[in-house]
């Protein structure tokens, strides 16, 4: 597995980053999400009943693009293959919502559930423009 460059890991600490799935007319869909960095795997918490996990689910190809905000020209893009796994208990999404001080079951109905959706890199690409 590639690792994330020490010049660019500092783009884990982000608030959101930018997740890239196939969709199901073949064209690309971008959502923010909210992320954990676990090593050089990054993980989300995502709601089933979501287009973007729907599109993971028939075709775990993703892409996760982390931008530094305040160097525009610096940015992170971990390519991976998304690993969906139950999180019915809520487990991993509270270690989400304690980074960001939500409670991410205010944003399910009745009746959905959550997965665990990790990216494990098959390429970074860790960029800055500046040099």
């Amino acid at each position: 597995m590639p690792a994330i460059p020490s010049s660019h890991r500092d783009l884990l600490d982000a608030q959101v980053a930018t997740l890239a799935t196939i969709g199901p007319d073949g064209r690309p869909q971008l959502s923010e999400v909210w992320f954990l960095a676990e090593g050089d795997a990054v993980s989300l918490s995502l709601n089933t009943a979501r287009q973007k996990t729907q599109n993971l689910i028939a075709n775990p190809a993703t892409n996760l693009f982390l931008l530094d905000l305040a160097v525009p020209y610096r940015y992170l893009e971990i390519r991976g293959d998304a690993q969906i796994s139950p999180d019915d208990d809520y487990s991993f999404a509270d270690q989400v919502g304690a980074k960001y001080n939500a409670d991410l079951r205010v944003h399910d109905l009745p009746g959905q559930s959550r997965v665990k959706v990790t990216i494990s890199p098959v390429r970074v690409n860790a960029i800055d423009m500046r040099s």
